[in-house]
C-alpha cells in the first residue's frame, strides 16, 4: 500500500528535480555570459528534442517495467524514418503536407515493426533479450539494404520539413498528444489495468483469466509506433538519417533514455509516471541545450561522459535512499 502524501509532499516531489536542474543551469549560464535560449531556433530545438527524450523514455519503459529489455528501439526508429521518408517522398515529392504523411507513415509502420518483433517474441518462447537483439540485427540489415549504407538527405529536405523544424508549437502539439494517449491507454483502460496486474503479478493474473501474450503484443505495437515518431522527430532535427549503421549502431538512441526513465519514475512516485517522463525529458533538453551554448567548452565525449555520471550519480542515490533518510531523521531529532 503506498503511504498517503500531502499535496506539499507532491509538489515538492515533482519539482525538486526539475528546479535543481533549472537553478544550476541557469546559474552556471549566466556565471559565464551564455544565454541558453538567445534565439527563437534554440526554443524550437529545446521543445523538440524534448519531445524525441520523453517519448524514447516511455518506450523504453514500456517494455522494461515487464521485465522485457528490447534493444531494437533505435533500429525500428531509423527503418521506420528511412521507410516512411521514401514513400512519402515518391507520393508527394517533398511538397505540401509531405512531413505529416512522413509522420503517419512512421506510426504505422513503426507499430507494425514492434508488433513483428513481439511475434517473434511470441513465438519463439526465448528471452525477450535475446530476441531484441536478433531483431535489431535484422532491422538495421533491412536498413541498410534500402539505402545502400549511405545517408538519407533529399527525402526529408523539403519546405514541408523545414516548415515542421521551424516552430516549436508541432513539437509541443505531438507531446500533449502522445503524453495524453499514454496516459488515457495505461491508466484509464482494460488493456492498461491487465498490464499493470502482469507487471505486478504475472502469474496470478494469468490464473485470474489475462491474456499475457497479446497484452505484449500490444505493448510491443505501441512501443514500434512510439519509436516510428523518434524517428521522424530525429530526421526533422538533424534533416538527415543515417542508413548505415550496423552491428547494434543503433543502440545509442535507446541509450539516451535511461537516465530520464529514472528520473521520471522517481517523480512519479509524487504523481505520474509519465508526466515524470514529460518533466525529466525537459531536464535533458535544458542540459542539452546548455551543452550546445557551452559546446567550445564542452566536447560530445564530455558530454557523454557528464551524462553517464549524472546516471550513475542518481542510482547511488536510489540504491541509498532509505539510509539518507534515515541519517536525515536522525539528524533532524537530534
Amino acid at each position: 500500500m503506498k503511504k498517503q502524501q500531502s499535496i506539499g509532499t507532491k509538489l515538492i516531489g515533482t519539482l525538486a528535480i526539475p528546479a535543481i536542474f533549472a537553478a544550476v543551469l541557469f546559474g552556471l549560464s549566466a556565471a559565464n555570459g551564455k544565454q541558453l535560449f538567445a534565439t527563437s531556433i534554440s526554443v524550437n530545438y529545446f521543445v523538440l528534442y524534448a519531445a524525441i527524450v520523453m517519448i524514447t523514455t516511455m518506450a523504453l519503459s514500456i517494455n522494461l517495467n515487464s521485465g522485457r529489455f528490447d534493444f531494437s528501439l533505435g533500429a525500428m526508429a531509423v527503418l521506420s524514418s528511412v521507410l516512411s521518408a521514401k514513400l512519402s517522398y515518391s507520393l508527394l515529392g517533398g511538397g505540401s503536407g509531405s512531413a505529416i504523411v512522413m509522420l503517419l507513415l512512421c506510426v504505422v509502420i513503426g507499430a507494425a515493426l514492434g508488433l513483428l518483433s513481439g511475434l517473434l517474441y511470441a513465438a519463439l518462447r526465448i528471452p525477450p533479450i535475446i530476441t531484441s537483439l536478433g531483431v535489431t540485427l535484422i532491422y538495421e540489415g533491412v536498413t541498410f539494404t534500402v539505402t545502400e549504407g549511405k545517408y538519407i538527405n533529399t527525402e526529408v529536405r523539403n519546405a514541408s520539413m523545414t516548415a515542421f523544424s521551424g516552430t516549436w508549437i508541432w513539437p509541443a502539439l505531438i507531446i500533449v498528444v502522445v503524453l495524453a494517449l499514454v496516459w488515457f491507454l495505461f491508466d484509464y483502460t482494460k488493456f492498461g489495468y491487465d498490464y499493470k496486474a502482469l507487471q505486478h503479478g504475472q502469474k496470478v493474473s494469468v490464473n485470474t483469466g489475462i491474456r499475457e501474450v497479446p497484452n505484449a503484443l500490444v505493448c510491443y505495437a505501441i512501443c514500434g509506433a512510439l519509436m516510428g515518431i523518434v524517428g521522424f522527430l530525429s530526421a526533422v532535427r538533424s534533416s538527415t538519417i543515417n542508413g548505415g549503421s550496423l552491428n547494434f549502431g543503433s543502440i545509442g538512441i535507446m541509450f539516451t533514455a535511461f537516465l530520464p526513465m529514472f528520473i521520471g519514475g522517481y517523480i512519479g512516485r509524487f504523481s505520474n509516471d509519465k508526466l515524470g517522463y514529460l518533466i525529466a525529458a525537459l531536464c535533458m533538453s535544458l542540459l542539452n541545450t546548455t551543452f550546445a551554448a557551452f559546446s567550445n567548452e564542452i566536447s560530445a565525449s564530455m558530454q557523454s561522459i557528464i551524462n553517464a555520471l549524472l546516471l550513475v550519480v542518481f542510482l547511488i542515490y536510489l540504491s541509498n535512499e532509505g539510509l539518507l533518510k534515515t541519517l536525515f531523521h536522525r539528524k533532524k531529532s537530534a
